[in-house]
């Protein structure tokens, strides 16, 4: 009789498998465009449920029929640009220029950073435009409003530097000196039916095995007496005298950023259309949706309450943008499922 062979299951692809630095992902990538805009915005996972829609594929197998589809409610209440932040180029990469606050920040932002009593707007932007030639890339600080959401237990807001599309670099800066101290809403950002990526951190798993961690397979006969086979066979030759990095070995999983490209917005709805997703009693360990949201197909990183980052799509594949007709939204409670 032949062994069973099983060859890896586990990707390779992120290693090393370390914790975040922080539970906000920071994003270093945003696309080109010559739209003037904001180029990502913030929201906060609620749960998941799922939709009755018109399949709006071409050449889908269920093309014009109704079918079931699983989506995420994201909670969006709007957020603040705080600030502008100007970089210039250098042999290491782009490095921050200046930065320009705007002069009336909420007082929240007290428990996250000091912000100082007197802080001259105008001459700090007369300074940004008298060195405009030097400036390789606008950027704009927004901070969240967690203290809206009544499903997160937080007060202190997130702050996330925002990527703006424009064709040149004034056309940048006189976009965000336009929306410099104002709030944003996701539909000034997003559209229905738009693809967008979601950038968050996800659920953390604590320190596990190789067999979980990796998917491989557990040891028999002999080799399954000690640790109960859930090791690997070999740790590597003799040759090279180091153990190499891509034997699966037992540490932390979950808690990792990752991103997901090209998942689709169903819809954004206001705040008047909060009762078409709340199930009775609310989504399990989150509560009601009190804000504005936004429905995305399939499933996105991190657990309930998780701050997810969307983003204009960087490999957009230029197909299937136009929003379907959502029938029936699923309110079902999840209680005990």
């Amino acid at each position: 009789m032949s062994r069973h062979h099983q060859p890896r299951s586990g990707s390779v692809a992120f290693s090393p498998r370390k914790r975040a630095v922080k539970q906000s992902p920071r994003i270093k990538s945003w696309p080109e465009t010559e739209e003037t805009g904001l180029l990502g915005f913030a929201g906060y996972k609620v749960g998941m449920t799922h939709v009755i829609m018109n399949d709006n594929r071409k050449n889908s197998p269920t093309e014009g029929m109704e079918i079931s589809t699983p989506v995420t409610i994201l909670e969006v209440p709007p957020v603040v640009v705080m600030g502008i932040r100007a970089y210039k180029k250098t042999t290491y990469g782009l490095k921050t220029m200046i930065d320009v606050m705007a002069s009336d920040l909420s007082e929240e932002l007290l428990r996250k950073i000091p912000i100082p009593e007197k802080y001259d707007t105008d001459s700090n932007l007369t300074k940004l435009n008298e060195n405009i030639d030097n400036v390789a890339d606008i950027r704009v600080l927004v901070h969240t409003n967690p203290k809206q959401v009544t499903g997160i237990p937080k007060k202190k807001p997130e702050i996330i530097e925002c990527g703006v599309g424009g064709a040149t670099v004034a056309e940048k800066l006189e976009y965000a000196k336009s929306i410099l101290g104002s709030e944003i809403n996701a539909a000034d950002v997003f559209s229905d039916g738009e693809h967008i990526d979601s950038i968050a951190i996800t659920k953390g798993k604590g320190f596990q095995g190789p067999v979980k961690r990796w998917g491989i397979r557990i040891q028999y006969g002999k080799a399954a007496r000690s640790s109960k086979g859930r090791h690997v066979g070999s740790l590597g030759p003799w040759s090279p005298e180091r153990t190499m990095w891509t034997v699966p070995q037992a540490g932390q999983m979950g808690y990792h950023k990752r991103t997901e490209y090209n998942k689709k917005i169903l819809k954004i709805a206001d705040v008047s259309e909060v009762d078409a997703v709340n199930p009775d009693g609310g989504f399990i360990k989150y509560g009601l949706v009190k804000n504005n949201y936004i429905i995305v197909k399939g499933s996105l990183p991190g657990p309930s309450k998780r701050l997810v980052i969307l983003r204009k799509a960087m490999r957009p594949h230029r197909k299937h943008n136009d929003a379907p007709v959502i029938s029936h939204i699923s309110t079902a409670s999840k209680q005990g499922v």
